[in-house]
């Protein structure tokens, strides 16, 4: 049941995201006075639609994506002076310029898209990615500002047994208690002051234990919705001294190096922490860049995937995914048993796990071919800068940039990514990457 609750909250987050996405092409397309015959949400059959104005709204039956129809994408054989010219890939510019033409009513041409200035168009193709991208930083800032990430707390989560005399040993009949079990800490007593000072963070709180070295501290605790104060003997112990990264600092012969610190023998609780809001660009922009370098690196992913796929092996976390592989995690998430985590746990992997799906869609758009978004990007960019070096050297404003040329390119595209689609399905189904390992 939870399984498929997480399923169906994926694929409601996947809807979402796509017709958040054409709307970021509809509403400036519109603004910009292009008539838009469609706004559609998925491919195949439609489900539900309605009209409303000029333009029909709909929701399709296959959900791996969406469009908004604008009428005249591509320029009128008039408008670029286009010669008949013999050739299969001719035919098929000269069908994809007619059927573009078609759509263009008695007395629309002014309306048609690519009657737009350069940077007119490059707001219409762009408002597409630009809007996934700002959705994503709102999931994000949503999961860590609203909800949190789990962290150590000044929550005690276990209590020690003995002064142990290296993090690894066990303890003996010798071995004294742990300073916290010796003042009578218990597990959820929630340190709220320690030697005087207010606590209000476990880095705060572990600094203050190592700097205080052996001596009996004051600790004040939570405990029942009481405030307790313990007298604490703190113990000394030698524990490897680490960098920034947590990693130990290792000296010229390459033993870790030590130091002596304050032990106070408990362990804190893992508790969902807010993170303001200055925490979550560098998440964001982190993972903006590595979703970036995952989507610009698909031909490689995809030869490794294949190998996996139809020569054996298990994939790993690593391996890029499709609707369907990413369906099966997002069940996982809601469905598999760990101890301490809850709903708000779970809710904030969601929020994340839709987050990068957006991030991919930006990312993913921007691939400069047709019929991609940054296919039209590229196409606007061309445009613009012919016309800006016309303007320069004084010369009459060109022609518009005779897109339909790309539509051979589109066709073939279209082609690649219905196989890759197709090639991720099986591999989701038949070598599924699966948070179990």
């Amino acid at each position: 049941m939870l399984f498929a609750l997480g399923v169906v909250v994926f694929v409601l987050g996947l809807l979402v995201s796509i017709a958040w996405h054409e709307i970021g092409h509809l509403v400036p397309a519109k603004r910009f006075g292009v008539r838009v015959s469609q706004y559609m949400v998925g491919f195949g059959p439609t489900i539900w639609s309605t009209t409303k104005g000029e333009t029909e709204y709909g929701i399709k039956a296959i959900p791996l994506g969406g469009y908004v129809r604008l009428i005249g994408m591509y320029p009128t054989a008039e408008a670029v002076d286009a010669k008949p010219r013999a050739g299969r890939i001719a035919e098929i510019v000269s069908a994809a310029r007619e059927a573009s033409a078609a759509e263009i009513r008695p007395g629309e041409d002014h309306r048609a898209f690519y009657r737009l200035s350069a940077p007119k168009k490059l707001v219409v193709m762009l408002g597409g990615p630009v809007m996934n991208l700002v959705l994503a930083f709102v999931l994000l800032a949503i999961a860590f500002a609203g909800i949190g990430v789990a962290g150590a707390s000044t929550t005690v989560g276990a209590v020690s047994e003995c002064v142990a005399t290296s993090t690894a040993a066990e303890c003996g009949p010798e071995d004294a208690p742990a300073p916290a079990r010796a003042a009578g800490l218990e597990a959820g007593d929630r340190v709220v002051a320690f030697d005087g000072k207010e606590i209000s963070s476990w880095e705060e709180l572990s600094t203050a234990i190592r700097e205080a070295g052996e001596r009996t501290v004051p600790v004040e605790v939570e405990r029942a919705g009481e405030r307790l104060t313990l007298d604490v003997p703190l113990a000394l112990v030698e524990r490897p001294l680490l960098d920034a990264s947590g990693e130990p600092v290792l000296d010229a012969a390459g033993e870790p190096v030590t130091q002596t610190t304050g032990f106070f023998g408990m362990t804190p609780r893992a508790e969902l922490q807010r993170q303001p809001l200055s925490q979550v660009v560098p998440v964001f922009a982190s993972t903006t860049w590595e979703t970036v370098k995952v989507v610009f690196t698909i031909p490689v992913k995809l030869v490794e995937l294949v190998g996996v796929t139809f020569g054996g092996g298990e994939r790993d976390g690593s391996s890029i995914m499709g609707i369907v592989g990413v369906g099966r995690v997002a069940g996982e998430v809601a469905s598999t048993p760990v101890e301490g985590v809850g709903l708000a746990e779970r809710a904030a992997v969601m929020l994340s796990l839709v987050a990068s799906l957006n991030l991919a869609l930006f990312a993913f758009n921007l691939i400069p071919l047709v019929p991609l978004d940054g296919g039209h990007v590229l196409g606007a960019l061309w445009e613009g800068a012919k016309r800006q070096l016309a303007r320069w050297r004084g010369e009459a404003s060109p022609r518009p940039a005779d897109t339909a040329r790309m539509a051979p390119l589109a066709y073939g595209v279209f082609v690649v990514l219905a196989a890759m689609g197709l090639l991720l399905v099986w591999a989701d189904l038949v070598r599924p990457v699966s948070l179990a390992g």
